[in-house]
């Protein structure tokens, strides 16, 4: 719908700098390279109205379609995403495309309303079959042996006799006659109700235990799974009373759990009881119980190095039972410290007494949510920080790495235990000055929580993205206590696991609290030559406690077709998926390489896989030609993002706002990740008369998406550019009255209030539409982003709308096309004169490029 014409573009809005091509290179029409909203755009067509049935040998849709899925014994994509869904036979083959055999693993990933939820399978007393000797579930892959007395493993070949509770005698086709009627036997993703076998075990006791505890905590048996528990933790300190955080807070919280009344419901789920403490040089508890009159209680512990529960007498409560107390408290809480002269606050400490009160509360379900809203850097009690030096004196010298590790192992000491407890730790950071992400993040990613970002935080500006974050934090699909294991077929082997978890020592994957917008990436290996005439299987199996205290195991299968030519496995892979898996790669090495490194690391594994294409599946093209697969036509584009994301970029960033990003984009499913390195672009002022307005049955049909580069925009459009965490309206400095008008009341682009926090709700068509499209995206995503307005060459937020637009030539990295110029004279290079790619000596590490 858009006319993506280049020749009177406008010049690159002001941006930060980017890196020259050095040297010579052809001029290159832009229209004509690899474009991503191409193969988008083509494949939403596609799959808008096909369901796409999982059986092995077709390909899946991009993880940025929205699709219907039907599970016919492998799961979703949108649970498991391979980076192939042809696996190499062999090592060698392997080695030679160059594509990593891995899987980006979601497993709460939230389905289409018109796709069948993941059934539950009651197990009774005997559990879920299981192999006696992998321990792999039951699934649609395994054979029947024995006129149905024995299951044949598809991973390990044993062959295990059924209970008799589970008999039943096989028809014509050797299957089961109730296989219909099993769904554990028919879907690649199930949850097993499970038994007493499967409850979470007490924790031996820790070595340095963070609290004392006036409760005995029992250190054998397993603890009866409990509705969650939630614990909310308010920094009380000035910073956080000044800036307004502790009071918008308060105001969020009280919203999430009564709602305001009338448009917002409330989200907090039913069965679960809460706990409110206070901190800054103190801990503050509060006795809630409904049988208490007037003003909640409250119980100081002053000291904040040796911590422990004071009282656990209404500490937890029922919030619809306690709502008067709870109103009360959170209503105050504000007033009360309103003129405080605490300047420090004790983060490390009520963390660890919010540990504490989960694992001592009296209904012994231990797990549970600690969420803490934070300002001040903790600078005493537990784990307490220094002031941070001059961070910028760091960059480019060998101690630039120590600004992603932690500062102490105390920090760490408290994820352990947290995920170890089944406890998840998410934290709302407010504050003004730098905080340490680095070191406080650590309990978040270990646990499996979740950090939001609001540096120098303004009440009218952040308020409503805090409490949209609030909310998606208290709604969406939440577990507690969740147990990770990867199990392989013979032939391949788990190599490693990147993600915000805990490894234990038996390679189980340990989260406190597992959501619907967490995912992982598992890597594997050869173990030996695979035969091409099986099928290859992955099977993930997570145990864990709902947020209604219900025990589960939700498995998932995925059979994997094994071919001998590398053309099969280049035909089947998935770019979504690989490009999940090395940014993930590329920032877990942060603590211990250099940008510079990492940067030619992520250049070297793209050349390396598009010369692996080149070389064993169109080896009779000229070199000068540059040939892509298509799975991959687009990597360079999505290599060269990966490169001006916040953590990886190679100019000046904050600490903390690496540690942020790395952070997040650790745990992002793959269509989060994509659509964060190449942020969502249209053209408002181009919509036609009918797109994004419902038709006769309530329909929205959502318009193109146009190319991140001013190449492609015009002195009078206007252009949305969402990135998932900002999204910025660029106004042309020639944009018609009449858009304005429709868009946002005025018809002066010096009339344009550049501070709202989100469009006017106008009763003109175009205003209409970009809200539905906005609406669209909050029910995929569940959250507000940030908004923001920029005006063309008249307000500095356009630094942050140019630097969205990654095909240009910004963020310390070159444009694509010049990065795809880089990558082309490599390949030539080493198709002409031999030259090795790879790492180590003689590779293209010495090239002056």
């Amino acid at each position: 719908m858009y006319a993506h014409s280049t020749r009177s573009h406008i010049p690159q809005p002001p941006h930060s700098a980017g890196t020259p091509y050095k040297g010579l290179r052809a001029a290159i029409d832009p229209n004509q390279i690899p474009s991503p909203i191409d193969t988008i755009e083509n494949d939403r067509e596609k799959w808008e109205d096909e369901p796409y049935t999982t059986l092995p040998g077709k390909h899946p849709p991009l993880s940025t379609t929205d699709f219907v899925a039907i599970d016919q014994g492998n799961s979703s994509p949108k649970f498991v995403r391979m980076t192939t869904w042809n696996v190499p036979s062999t090592s060698r083959l392997a080695s030679e495309c160059e594509i990593p055999i891995a899987a980006i693993i979601q497993p709460f990933a939230e389905q289409d309303p018109r796709e069948e939820p993941v059934p539950l399978v009651q197990s009774g007393p005997s559990g879920p079959p299981r192999c006696e000797r992998c321990r792999a579930y039951i699934n649609p892959w395994c054979t029947w042996m024995a006129n149905g007395d024995k299951w044949k493993c598809n991973l390990c070949n044993h062959e295990t006799e059924v209970t008799p509770d589970y008999y039943c005698n096989l028809d014509a086709n050797l299957l089961r006659l109730d296989h219909l009627q099993r769904p554990e036997l028919n879907k690649g993703t199930v949850d097993f109700a499970v038994s007493e076998e499967y409850w979470a075990p007490n924790p031996p006791p820790h070595i340095r235990p963070l609290y004392y505890s006036v409760v005995p905590s029992p250190t054998s048996g397993v603890r009866k799974p409990q509705p969650m528990d939630y614990v909310f933790a308010f920094d009380v300190s000035q910073e956080a009373v000044r800036s307004g955080f502790l009071r918008t807070a308060c105001a969020a919280l009280l919203e999430s759990l009564f709602g305001d009344g009338e448009s917002v419901p409330p989200c907090f789920p039913q069965a679960c009881r809460v706990a409110i403490l206070a901190f800054d040089q103190t801990l503050q508890f509060y006795n809630l119980s409904s049988e208490v009159a007037g003003q909640p209680p409250m119980l100081v512990v002053p000291d904040v190095e040796d911590v422990f529960l004071p009282s656990i007498a209404g500490l937890f409560v029922n919030p619809a039972e306690s709502r008067n107390a709870i109103v009360d408290l959170l209503t105050t809480l504000p007033m009360r410290h309103e003129h405080t002269l605490e300047v420090e606050a004790a983060l490390g400490s009520a963390l660890s007494v919010s540990l504490a009160a989960l694992v001592c509360n009296v209904r012994a379900g231990r797990g549970g949510k600690v969420v803490t809203f934070a300002a001040t850097l903790p600078t005493i009690g537990v784990a307490a920080l220094q002031l941070l030096a001059d961070e910028s004196s760091l960059y480019g010298t060998d101690k630039e790495k120590t600004l992603f590790s932690p500062r102490g192992e105390t920090w760490k000491d408290i994820g352990d235990q947290c995920a170890a407890e089944g406890v998840g730790v998410s934290m709302f950071l407010g504050m003004g000055r730098p905080i340490d992400i680095g070191s406080i993040g650590l309990v978040s990613s270990i646990s499996g929580g979740e950090v939001y970002f609001h540096p120098k935080f303004e009440a009218a500006r952040d308020g409503m993205v805090l409490a949209s974050q609030l909310r998606r934090l208290l709604s969406r699909s939440t577990a507690y206590s969740c147990s990770m294991r990867i199990r392989t077929s013979n032939g391949l082997r788990v190599a490693t696991q990147l993600g915000n978890f805990y490894e234990s020592a038996a390679a189980d994957l340990e989260f406190g609290t597992m959501d619907a917008d967490k995912a992982l990436a598992v890597t594997f290996q050869h173990a030996r030559t695979l035969d091409d005439r099986q099928y290859a299987f992955i099977q993930a199996a997570l145990l864990y406690t709902t947020v209604t205290g219900e025990r589960r195991v939700r498995t998932f299968n995925v059979a994997l077709r094994v071919v001998t030519l590398a053309g099969n496995v280049f035909q089947y892979a998935d770019m979504d998926a690989t490009v999940s898996l090395m940014v993930r790669e590329a920032i877990s090495k942060l603590p211990t390489e250099k940008f510079s490194h990492i940067h030619d690391t992520l250049t070297e594994k793209c050349a390396l896989l598009l010369y692996a294409y080149r070389k064993f599946c169109a080896a009779s093209a000229a070199p000068t030609q540059l040939i892509l697969p298509e799975a991959f036509r687009t990597l360079p584009l999505y290599v060269v993002c990966m490169m001006k994301t916040k953590p990886l970029k190679a100019r000046n960033v904050t600490a903390d706002v690496r540690n942020f990003y790395a952070h997040k984009l650790m745990a992002l499913s793959a269509r989060s990740i994509m659509f964060h390195l190449y942020p969502r672009m249209l053209a408002v002022h181009d919509l036609n008369d009918e797109i994004a307005l419902p038709d006769a049955n309530g329909k929205i049909d959502l318009p193109s998406l146009m190319r991140d580069s001013h190449m492609f925009m015009e002195s009078h459009g206007v252009y949305l550019i969402d990135n998932e965490e900002l999204i910025v309206l660029w106004i042309g400095s020639s944009v018609s009255p009449q858009v304005l008008k429709d868009l946002l009341d005025v018809d002066d682009i010096m009339q344009v209030d550049t501070h709202i926090l989100h469009l006017p709700l106008l009763q003109t068509r175009l205003s209409t539409q970009v809200r539905n499209i906005l609406a669209h995206r909050f029910t995929q995503r569940g959250y507000t982003p940030k908004f923001m307005i920029a005006r063309q060459n008249m307000d500095g937020s356009e630094i942050e709308f140019a630097d969205m637009l990654v095909e240009d030539q910004n963020n310390a990295a070159m444009s694509y096309l010049d990065y795809l110029c880089l990558v082309h004279k490599q390949i030539h290079t080493a198709l002409t004169t031999g030259a090795s790619i790879s790492l180590g000596h003689g590779g293209f590490r010495s090239m002056p490029w």
